[in-house]
C-alpha cells in the first residue's frame, strides 16, 4: 500500500515556490473571487507576496468559512510534558541530548495530580507529551498514565516518537482518540541538517507515522511543519499537500494542522535570518490553509504572543491550547489562584510566549462572541448531565428519547424522527450539519434518511446554524 512518502517525491513543490513567488494580480483576482482553493497550484498563489496585499480579504474569507464549518467557537486543550528524556540529538529542541538541562520522568501519581489540577481549571482535553525514549513505551509506564488519566480527562492524545502501528494499539485500545507528530521541516537536506544523531534522523519513516496511527485507529491525527527552519512557502506548500493526503486517505479520522513558530530553548541553536517569517506572513499562512482545506482543525499554540492569539480567534483559528507549561512536572508548581508558575522551569522544551492563565484565554474567546470548548461533543457525552435538568420538547409526548449533544448544547429527540424533522425543529439546515452514526460521517442524503431509532446514539460533531 502507498504512504505519503511516496506521493511526496513526485510533488513539484520548487516549481509551486516558483509559482507563488511569480503570481500576478490577473491569476489571483479569479481566485480571491471564488474564495476558496481547490489545488496545491491555487494555494500557491494565496500564499504569493502578491496576495499579502489582500490580506484583509483573505482573512474575511477565511473567518467566512471557518464559521460555516466550525461555528463560533475554539476548542481548548492543555500539553502535559510526561518525560524530557530523548535520544535525539535536535539543534532546535530544548529536549535534545547534548542539552545539560535537568532530565526528569515524573512518576504516574504526579501525572494524575497534575491532570487533577488541570480540571480544576477547566480542561476535559490533555496532550501527553513525552520526549523520544523507547523505555516510556517498552516497560509500560506511558499506558499506565494513560490509563490513570481517562477518568480524569475524556479526551487524550499523544505526542511521543514514532512507532509500529502494532505498538499504538495498546493506547488505542486504553482509550486515547489521538497522536500528534510534526514532521518540523518537509525540506529533506535541512532535515539531516538538523537532526544529527538518534532514531529521529530517519526522515521517511516520521513522514509515514500519521498512517501507521491510523492503521492502529486513532480518530484525531496532528502534523504540523516548526517554521523558521527552512523557506516558510516550501513547508507551507508540502504541510498543505500532507494535510490534504490524509483528509482523503484517513478519512475516519479528524486531521489537525499546526504553524509553530520557533521560539528560544535552551541549547545554542539559533535560526537563519533568511527564513524567519513575519506575523504577516503568518496570518496569511493560517487564512490561505483554511481556503484551502475549510474542514480541518487548526491548532494555535502558547509559543505564539498574546496580541496574535487573541486576533486569530475570530480568522481561521479552531484549537488552542492554554496555560501550558512545557516542562515536566511544570504544572505541579502553579499557583491554582492565578495559574503563575511558582519558580523557573529550567526543563521547558521552548519559552512560552503567551502565559495568560485558562480562565483567562477562555474569557477573552468570549469577549470575541465565540464560545471556549472544553470538550467536543461525542459519545461520553451522550448521558444525562448530573446538575442539569433536562428541559422536556412541548412538542413530544412523553416517549422514550435520545440525547444528542452539540457545541456544548444539549437537545433531546424522540425515536422515529427524522434527521430532517430534527433539524428543522431546532433551525438547523440538514446540509449544514455534520452528523456520525457509529463514529463515521453521513452524507446530508443519508442523514435525511436516517430515523433515529430507541437507543440510537448520534454523534453531531459540527452545527453552524442555530445550535
Amino acid at each position: 500500500m502507498s504512504c505519503f512518502s511516496e506521493h511526496f517525491s513526485s510533488l513539484p513543490l520548487a516549481a509551486l515556490v516558483q509559482r507563488s513567488l511569480d503570481t500576478n494580480e490577473a491569476a489571483l483576482a479569479a481566485l480571491l473571487e471564488r474564495g476558496q482553493a481547490t489545488s496545491l497550484e491555487a494555494f500557491a498563489s494565496l500564499i504569493s507576496p502578491q496576495a499579502a496585499r489582500h490580506l484583509e480579504r483573505l482573512a474575511q474569507q477565511a473567518q467566512r468559512l471557518t464559521q460555516r464549518h466550525f461555528g463560533k467557537t475554539i476548542r481548548l486543550f492543555a500539553p502535559l510534558y510526561l518525560s524530557n528524556h530523548c535520544i535525539n540529538t535536535c539543534k532546535y529542541c530544548g529536549f535534545s541530548r547534548q542539552n545539560a538541562i535537568p532530565r526528569i520522568t515524573i512518576p504516574v501519581e504526579t501525572v494524575v495530580e497534575e491532570t487533577q489540577k488541570l480540571a480544576r481549571q477547566g480542561f476535559r482535553s490533555l496532550l501527553l507529551v513525552a520526549g523520544e525514549h523507547p523505555k516510556f513505551v517498552n516497560n509500560g509506564y506511558l499506558k499506565t498514565c494513560v490509563e490513570h488519566c481517562l477518568p480524569l480527562m475524556p479526551s487524550l492524545s499523544l505526542e511521543l516518537g514514532p512507532l509500529e502501528t502494532d505498538a499504538y494499539l495498546p493506547f488505542v485500545k486504553a482509550g486515547c482518540e489521538g497522536l500528534v507528530v510534526y514532521q518540523e521541516t518537509y525540506h529533506c537536506p535541512t532535515y539531516e541538517q538538523m537532526h544529527t544523531a538518534g532514531p529521529k534522523r530517519d526522515y521517511t519513516w516520521r513522514l509515514d507515522t500519521p498512517e501507521r496511527a491510523y492503521a492502529a485507529g486513532f480518530r484525531r491525527l496532528g502534523i504540523g511543519a516548526l517554521l523558521g527552519l527552512y523557506d516558510w512557502r516550501y513547508e507551507a506548500l508540502a504541510l498543505a499537500a500532507h494535510a490534504q493526503y490524509l483528509t482523503l486517505k484517513c478519512w475516519k479520522s479528524l486531521i489537525s494542522i499546526s504553524f509553530s513558530r520557533l521560539r528560544p530553548a535552551d541549547g545554542s541553536f539559533h535560526p537563519d535570518p533568511r527564513y524567519q517569517m513575519t506575523d504577516r506572513e503568518w496570518v496569511q499562512l493560517i487564512c490561505a490553509i483554511r481556503l484551502f482545506l475549510p474542514y480541518a482543525q487548526l491548532v494555535l499554540s502558547t509559543r505564539e504572543p498574546a496580541h496574535l492569539r487573541d486576533g486569530l480567534v475570530t480568522l481561521g483559528i479552531t484549537t488552542m491550547s492554554a496555560g501550558s507549561s512545557t516542562e515536566p512536572g511544570g504544572y505541579d508548581a502553579f499557583d491554582e489562584s492565578d495559574w503563575r508558575p511558582l519558580k523557573e522551569q529550567p526543563g521547558e522544551q521552548f519559552h512560552i510566549a503567551d502565559d495568560r492563565s485558562p480562565k483567562q484565554i477562555a474569557s477573552m474567546i468570549q469577549s470575541k462572541g465565540y464560545d471556549p470548548v472544553w470538550k467536543d461533543a461525542d459519545l461520553s457525552l451522550m448521558t444525562e448531565r448530573k446538575g442539569e435538568p433536562q428541559q422536556p420538547d412541548p412538542t413530544q409526548s412523553a416517549q422514550p428519547s435520545i440525547t444528542i449533544v452539540a457545541n456544548g448544547k444539549t437537545f433531546t429527540a424522540s425515536h422515529r424522527e427524522r434527521l430532517a424533522e430534527f433539524a428543522k425543529r431546532f433551525n438547523m439546515p440538514l446540509g449544514q450539519l455534520v452528523v456520525e452514526r457509529n463514529r463515521q460521517a453521513l452524507t446530508p442524503d443519508e442523514a435525511r434518511q436516517t430515523i433515529l431509532e430507541e437507543g440510537d446514539q448520534l454523534e453531531l460533531i459540527r452545527i453552524v446554524a442555530g445550535g
